[in-house]
C-alpha cells in the first residue's frame, strides 16, 4: 500500500485529557454467558500469517548453533555457539563481545504478495542473552531484498538496549520502525516470499541460552481506502477485562517516551496480560515509586520501550512484552472487520487494536490522535464497540462505548485526511492477539477464523 505518512505509534492527543471524559459510559456489566461463536470472514486475499511454533516447524528450518527443544511448549536454544561477535549498542556505546547461534526459516511464499510485513516473536531471554529477528525476501520481479533486521530484542534492559533499525532500504523497500513496506506500491511491485533468520546471543562462556516459543511475520496487501463500510452486528457481549489508564501516569519516568501520557500501547498489554491471569511480581515492581498507582503499567512501559524509536509503540515489542508472562502468546496481525473481533470475544479473546482520527471522527471520545491503541472488550445489543480506552482521565473513565460504524472506519482505513487537510495514513485494521500458549478448541477455532495459528 502506498502512503502519503507512514503510522506513528506514538499518541499524539490534540485535545485536553478532560474532554476526554466527555461521553464515558457507565460501569461495565457482568460479562454475559458464552455465546456461539459467529460465523465470519477471514482476511483471505489480503493478510498472511505464518509462525514457526511446534517441534516439527523449528526442525524444518536451517541452524548454525541452535537446537530444539521438546515439551509442552517447544523452542529453539542455543547447542553449541556459532561463533562470537562484538556489538556496539548505539544507545549506550559499550562495546561487548556475544555468543551466537542461528537459525533460518525455510521461504515461506505468501499467498498474499504483500506490500508491508511485521514480524512477531515469543522469546525467554534471561540476563546475559538477548536476540535479533531479521526478514530478507524475493519481489514480484524475481530480485531479492536484503536482510533486514526487524527487531534487536531482550526482555529486559540491562544487557542491551532493545531497539529497532532506522535508515534500512534499499530504494524499492524501507523499514519504519517494525514494519517493512514496499516504497511504491502503486508501481506493482510485491513481495512474494521471505525468510526469517533468528540470532541468539549470550555471555561467552556461559551457558545460558535464550528460548524461543514462537517466530512469524504478518504480511499484507490492504488496498487504499478513505471509507470502510460498517459490518453488520452478530454479538452483543463484554468481557471482563481490567480497566487502566496511561493519562494517570502523565510526569512519570518521562526517560520513557515522556511519561504515561504517550502510553496507550503498553497500558493496552498490561490489560490483556492480566485478563489472563498474569501479572508481574514484587522483585519486578521493585524498581517502581511506591507512590505511583497501578506500577504494573510504569513495567510495562519500560519492557516496551524501543530506545531508537523513542516511544512505547513499537507492536512487535509489546507482544513480545506479552510472551513474556507464563504460557502467553503475542502475535501482530490486521483483521478484516469488526465481525473478526466479535469472533474473538465470543471465544473469550480481547483485542487490541490501531487507530488514528480526528475529534469529530469519533463521538465520545473528546480528543483526536495521529496513532492511539485501546482494548477491545465487547459489543453492545446494538453492536456498538466497548472499548477499553486508556486515554482517559482515570481508571473509573477506562471503559467507552464508541459508535460502530465510526469506529470500524477509522480502525480499518489506510488513508486519512488530518487536521491541516493533508492526506496521512491509517493503520488498515492493525491489531495485537495475546492468548493462552494452549489456547481450547474453542479458542483455536476463532483464532483460525482470522487466520492465526
Amino acid at each position: 500500500m502506498s502512503r502519503a505518512e507512514q503510522p506513528s505509534r506514538r499518541i499524539v492527543l490534540t485535545a485536553a485529557v478532560a474532554a476526554a471524559a466527555v461521553g464515558a459510559a457507565g460501569p461495565a456489566s457482568a460479562a454475559a454467558p458464552a455465546a456461539p461463536v459467529p460465523r465470519t470472514r477471514a482476511p483471505g486475499g489480503l493478510v498472511d500469517n505464518r509462525a514457526w511454533t511446534s517441534y516439527s516447524d523449528w526442525r524444518t528450518g536451517s541452524a548454525a548453533g541452535t537446537r530444539v527443544v521438546r515439551g509442552a511448549r517447544p523452542g529453539l536454544v542455543i547447542a553449541a555457539p556459532a561463533g562470537t561477535a562484538d556489538y556496539t549498542d548505539p544507545h549506550t556505546g559499550r562495546t561487548a563481545a556475544w555468543e551466537y547461534a542461528t537459525w533460518t526459516s525455510p521461504v515461506h511464499r505468501l499467498p498474499v504478495p504483500a506490500t508491508e510485513a511485521i514480524a512477531s516473536w515469543n522469546a525467554h531471554t534471561p540476563a546475559g542473552t538477548w536476540l535479533q529477528v531479521e526478514l530478507t525476501g524475493t519481489y514480484s520481479d524475481g530480485t531479492d531484498t536484503p536482510w533486514y533486521v526487524m527487531g534487536r530484542w531482550a526482555s529486559g534492559d540491562q544487557d542491551i538496549r532493545r531497539t529497532s533499525v532506522d535508515d534500512q532500504t534499499d530504494g524499492r523497500s524501507t523499514i519504519w520502525t517494525d514494519t517493512f513496506s514496499i516504497d511504491d506500491a502503486a508501481s506493482g511491485l510485491r513481495l512474494l516470499s521471505y525468510r526469517l533468520r533468528l540470532t541468539l546471543y549470550r555471555t561467552p562462556g556461559s551457558r545460558i541460552t535464550p528460548t524461543v516459543w514462537r517466530l512469524g511475520a504478518m504480511g499484507s496487501d490492504i488496498p487504499d481506502r478513505f471509507t470502510v463500510p460498517a459490518s453488520a452486528p452478530g454479538l452483543a457481549q463484554e468481557l471482563n477485562v481490567p480497566r487502566y489508564s496511561q493519562e494517570i501516569h502523565a510526569g512519570q519516568y518521562p526517560e520513557y517516551d515522556n511519561g504515561g501520557e504517550a502510553w496507550c500501547s503498553p497500558t493496552s498489554s498490561q490489560m490483556i496480560i492480566e485478563y489472563w491471569g498474569r501479572r508481574p511480581t514484587a522483585g519486578q515492581l521493585a524498581w517502581v515509586d511506591p507512590s505511583y498507582a497501578d506500577p504494573q503499567v510504569c513495567l510495562a512501559a519500560r519492557s516496551t520501550y524501543d530506545y531508537q524509536y523513542a516511544g512505547c509503540g513499537n507492536w512487535p515489542f509489546n507482544a513480545a512484552y506479552a510472551a513474556t508472562y507464563k504460557d502467553l502468546q503475542g502475535v501482530v496481525t490486521r483483521l478484516g472487520s469488526l465481525t473478526d473481533l466479535e469472533t474473538l470475544i465470543a471465544a473469550g479473546i480481547p483485542a487490541i487494536t490501531s487507530q488514528s482520527f480526528l475529534k469529530s471522527e469519533l463521538t465520545g471520545a473528546g480528543y483526536g490522535t495521529s496513532g492511539h491503541l485501546m482494548t477491545v472488550v465487547g459489543f453492545t445489543a446494538d453492536g456498538d464497540v466497548i472499548a477499553n480506552d486508556p486515554a482517559s482521565p482515570g481508571d473509573d473513565a477506562v471503559r467507552r462505548v464508541y459508535k460502530r460504524s465510526e469506529w470500524e472506519n477509522i480502525w480499518l482505513r489506510t488513508k486519512r485526511y488530518n487536521a491541516s487537510g493533508k492526506v496521512v495514513s491509517g493503520t488498515g485494521g492493525v491489531c495485537y492477539l495475546y492468548f493462552p500458549a494452549h489456547p481450547s478448541a474453542r479458542q483455536r477455532k476463532a483464532l483460525a477464523a482470522v487466520g492465526v495459528r
